[in-house]
C-alpha cells in the first residue's frame, strides 16, 4: 500500500484495497479554486476497526469530514440567497465549481470503498449522505449558473434597449434638423443688416420665401429618411464554385 502512493502528496481522491485492509484518500472541503487540497486518510482494518490519520476512532473523523461538506453547502447556499448582483453570484460560483468537484470525487471514492468492502454498514450510510450532499451541490451550482445568466441577458436586454431609445431619439432630433434647416438658413441670410432690396417688397413675397423654404425643408426630410437602394444583382460580386 506504501509503494502505491506518491512521494510529493497522496494525489487524488480514491481506495487502496489489498488483503483486507482498506485506505480511503479523501480531500477536505477546498476553501477557494485555486488552494491547495488537504487529505483526509482513512484505513480500515481486517477486524474492521477504523484509524484517521492512524488514531483511533476514525468514524468520528469521517462523520466530522461529510459535516464539513454540508455546512459549506449550507454556507453557500446562503450566499447565492443573498446574492443580488452578477458580481455577488461570480463570488460564489468561482469556489462552488471545485468544493463540487471535490464532493463528487468524494462520493465516488466512498462507493468504490462499499463495493470493496460490503458488510461495513457505517460505509453505506456514509456513501448515501455523500450522494445527498453531491446532488444539493449539483443542484446549487446549476442554480447559481442558471441566476447569473439570467442577470447577464437581462443586462444585455436592456442596455439594447437603452441603445434604441438613444437611436430613436437621434433619428428624431435629425428629423428635425432636417426640416428645419433650410428655414433657418433663409432666414438667417434675409435677417443679415444688408440692403437687399427686399425691404419695401409686398407682403405676401415674405410669405413666399417663407413657403418655399418649409418645402425645401419638407424635400430634405424626406431625403433623410430615404431607405438605401440595393445594390442591382449585376453590382454583386459572383461567388465562385469550388470544385
Amino acid at each position: 500500500m506504501q509503494q502505491r502512493l506518491g512521494g510529493a502528496s497522496y494525489g487524488a481522491q480514491r481506495i487502496i484495497h489489498e488483503q483486507g485492509h482498506l485506505m480511503m484518500i479523501l480531500h477536505e472541503p477546498p476553501t477557494a479554486a485555486g488552494a491547495e487540497r488537504k487529505p483526509a486518510v482513512f484505513l480500515r482494518k481486517p477486524d474492521g476497526m477504523w484509524l484517521h490519520k492512524g488514531n483511533i476512532p476514525g468514524e468520528r473523523a469521517f462523520a466530522k469530514l461529510l459535516e464539513s461538506y454540508r455546512a459549506a453547502l449550507s454556507t453557500f447556499e446562503i450566499r447565492h440567497q443573498a446574492a443580488e448582483t452578477a458580481e455577488e453570484l461570480f463570488q460564489v460560483l468561482g469556489p462552488l465549481i471545485p468544493l463540487t468537484r471535490a464532493a463528487m470525487n468524494m462520493q465516488a471514492t466512498l462507493q468504490a470503498a462499499r463495493e470493496a468492502v460490503k458488510n461495513d454498514l457505517m460505509l453505506i450510510d456514509l456513501r448515501d449522505l455523500s450522494v445527498e450532499i453531491m446532488r444539493g451541490m449539483e443542484l446549487l451550482l446549476a442554480d447559481t449558473r442558471m441566476s447569473l445568466d439570467y442577470r447577464l441577458a437581462h443586462a444585455a436586454e436592456a442596455q439594447a434597449r437603452s441603445t434604441r431609445e438613444v437611436s430613436r431619439a437621434q433619428h428624431k432630433l435629425n428629423t428635425i434638423a432636417a426640416l428645419t434647416f433650410p428655414l433657418m438658413a433663409v432666414g438667417a441670410a434675409f435677417g443679415m443688416n444688408l440692403h437687399s432690396g427686399m425691404e419695401n417688397k409686398p407682403l405676401w413675397v415674405y410669405w413666399a420665401i417663407f413657403t418655399g423654404g418649409l418645402v425645401l425643408g419638407v424635400l430634405v426630410r424626406g431625403w433623410v429618411k430615404m431607405p438605401e437602394t440595393p445594390l442591382p444583382a449585376s453590382a454583386k460580386p459572383a461567388l465562385t464554385k469550388k470544385k
